[in-house]
């Protein structure tokens, strides 16, 4: 028998421990996303701290990014898995709704926005200066499509920078999903009524579903002013029975309120779409100062909703970079074990 000399088996043996252990961290990593994809779906069936549940589903796309080699194709899924992730801790305090009513804030968003309003809410302002109660015009259902269309804006923009800018991806991306789960965190922390919910609550000040202008309990002597949630209002019109079943979809936690990510987020699509083209950011801009006036005239977010928003998109631009040798750091990690995962590709 030929003896086989010792370097060539320890070679031997050390590729093969490659091999092994690269296997390893892949299928530990792909056992990782799959927790993490559902973790989401049974949060209501497993007992376990909401906390617990919310960081297997946040590591899902980092475990992808150790399970696949990094490419357009991970990108995207990898933002997929972070908003399925968001998608979660945006509706979960929402489970339980009696503990989440029993939290809500109802009053200092009205007193703030008759402050912004001179009086009176801008919401209420704006109705009653545009709003038609008899017949549906093009101003109002370009607005309800602006608010619709806020669902894919942000990540139209991601995936305009990623194919035409892919160097500045990793920080767009990064910067855009900042704002969501930041927005989430504050959901869980400070659960804030939009006016359409604050106006059926009949709190103080409130009356019968209708916001009164700081009338007495019964209301009397005082003009009603009635809120409407203009976008439900035209969906009903426009989807028809399709509209239930289309708004328990996106409509998993109505008391997310402040701040507003609908304007947060797509005011980051448009400063971020602007370095890297200014006619891009320019289009975005328009989008996100019409959204911000949908937002306010529908009734779906008072004017300080709007204010909170845009100043956490602004805090994650200007304190972000502080946060960038951490990141670095954490980037670095995942790298070297996406590395040790293919390592004998």
């Amino acid at each position: 028998m030929r003896a086989v000399p010792w370097r060539r088996r320890r070679g031997t043996y050390t590729a093969r421990s490659v091999r092994l252990s690269s296997r390893a961290i892949r299928a530990t990593a792909w056992a990782v996303v799959a927790a993490g994809v559902a973790a989401p779906a049974l949060r209501k069936r497993v007992k376990a701290p909401p906390v617990v549940l919310q960081t297997v589903a946040f590591a899902a796309p980092v475990g992808l990014s150790v399970a696949m080699k990094r490419s357009r194709t991970r990108d995207v899924a990898v933002c997929c898995l972070q908003m399925w992730a968001y998608m979660s801790a945006y509706e979960a305090p929402h489970d339980d709704v009696e503990a989440q009513t029993q939290r809500v804030h109802l009053d200092y968003p009205i007193a703030v926005d008759r402050v912004l309003g001179l009086g009176e809410l801008p919401t209420v302002r704006l109705q009653r200066a545009f709003a038609s109660r008899t017949r549906w015009r093009t101003f109002d259902k370009l607005l309800v499509w602006t608010h619709w269309a806020w669902f894919t804006v942000p990540h139209t923009a991601l995936a305009w920078i990623l194919w035409r800018h892919p160097g500045r991806f990793p920080r767009s991306a990064v910067m855009t999903y900042a704002v969501f789960d930041i927005g989430a965190v504050v959901y869980w922390l400070l659960p804030t009524a939009p006016p359409w919910y604050a106006a059926a609550a009949g709190r103080s000040h409130e009356f019968n579903g209708r916001l009164i202008a700081d009338g007495d309990q019964n209301g009397a002597g005082h003009e009603e002013i009635v809120v409407r949630r203009m976008m439900v209002e035209y969906g009903e019109v426009f989807w028809k029975d399709g509209w239930g079943p289309l708004y328990s979809v996106f409509g998993g936690n109505p008391l997310a309120a402040m701040p507003s990510l609908h304007f947060a987020t797509s005011l980051m699509a448009a400063l971020l779409l602007a370095e890297a083209r200014p006619a891009a950011g320019a289009l975005g801009a328009a989008y996100a100062a019409t959204l911000g006036f949908a937002l306010i005239y529908l009734g779906e977010h008072y004017a300080v909703d709007l204010l909170a928003g845009g100043a956490l998109t602004i805090a994650v631009r200007r304190f972000g970079p502080r946060a960038g040798p951490l990141i670095t750091r954490f980037s670095r990690a995942v790298a070297a074990l996406e590395a040790s995962a293919h390592a004998e590709r």
